[in-house]
């Protein structure tokens, strides 16, 4: 008779240690959700006084023109961040990965550097970098004499955009760096001496070697920026407020200013709900599209 040997806790352990995570992730994260779907159905300005109104506040969102304009200042984010972020890492990492570059440790470490910081830090940082009068960029532009450059560059509402997205990128850069250059460590030396020797060069190997190899870690790197730039909201509040007028307003600033500046706790609520539809939907519809074009890579 064949005797079984109990190789970990039993299920009422394994239960007993996974309650309080449950129990806290139900009242932080679930609870509040159910909570801002329930006053969502409510005008309600805060205290006590509610009304009813039904689906009313989805169909107002619906054609909430600030609302949409807010979403497609996300996606530009988002796109741009997708471009600078990990692009920008995954050619960083292939330079550090390479032999012959010397204190690899140092430039890791001044690359993740920007992450550890807070991020209003960082919007202000680069708020006084845009300053008009005392920024450093303007002085480089006056300095190499390009005075028709200089301008105020957190009040202009053709480029804000572009110029409240260089902090973002300038920050997680480093985050990204570390995710695909840990990926690259593990690929096996003996594949890359390989192409070396078959006379690949760098940027082959890059493309037709390293890309491949990790690419699985390249699609969480895309689900991690795309959820995390749908829900932006302490760098521009810090740079602009969303200014000017409504030129750099994102879906979470624009919640923040329904609910706490015009006091508008029901419209806000239903915000809430709409942002969180949009980033899971759109971070769900990637992570298919990207997993089919990677079976398809691997099949081909």
């Amino acid at each position: 008779m064949a005797v079984k040997y109990r190789t970990g806790p039993s299920k009422i352990v394994m239960a007993a240690y996974l309650l309080p995570s449950l129990i806290l992730f139900l009242f932080v994260v679930i609870a509040p959700i159910f909570a801002a779907g329930y006053f969502s159905t409510f005008r309600w300005p805060g205290g006590k006084k509610m009304s009813p109104v039904g689906i009313q506040n989805y169909i107002d969102m619906l054609h909430d023109s600030i609302f949409w304009h807010s979403f497609g200042n996300n996606l530009y984010i988002t796109v741009f961040c997708l471009i600078g972020q990990i692009g920008f890492a995954f050619l960083f990492a292939c330079l550090l990965n390479t032999k012959g570059l010397k204190a690899k440790g140092f430039h890791r470490v001044v690359s993740y550097f920007p992450v550890t910081l807070s991020a209003v830090v960082v919007g202000f940082t680069w708020t006084m970098i845009y300053d008009y009068s005392y920024g450093i960029l303007n002085f480089l532009l006056k300095l190499i004499h390009r005075e028709d450059l200089v301008r105020g560059w957190l009040s202009e509402t053709s480029t804000i955009m572009a110029v409240v997205s260089i902090p973002l990128i300038w920050q997680y850069i480093g985050l990204y760096l570390v995710i695909i250059l840990a990926a690259m460590t593990s690929i096996s030396s003996e594949v890359l001496e390989m192409a070396e020797i078959d006379g690949a060069n760098g940027f082959q190997k890059a493309v037709h070697i390293i890309l491949p190899l990790i690419r699985g870690t390249l699609i969480i790197s895309v689900m991690l920026c795309i959820s995390g730039n749908m829900r932006v909201f302490d760098h521009i509040y810090a740079m602009t407020r969303g200014g000017p007028g409504y030129a750099s307003s994102v879906m979470a600033q624009y919640a923040y200013n329904v609910s706490f500046m015009q006091m508008n706790m029901g419209y806000g609520s239903t915000l809430s709900i709409g942002i969180l539809v949009i980033s899971t939907a759109l971070v769900a519809a990637s992570r298919a599209l990207l997993t089919w074009l990677s079976r398809k890579g691997a099949v081909e």
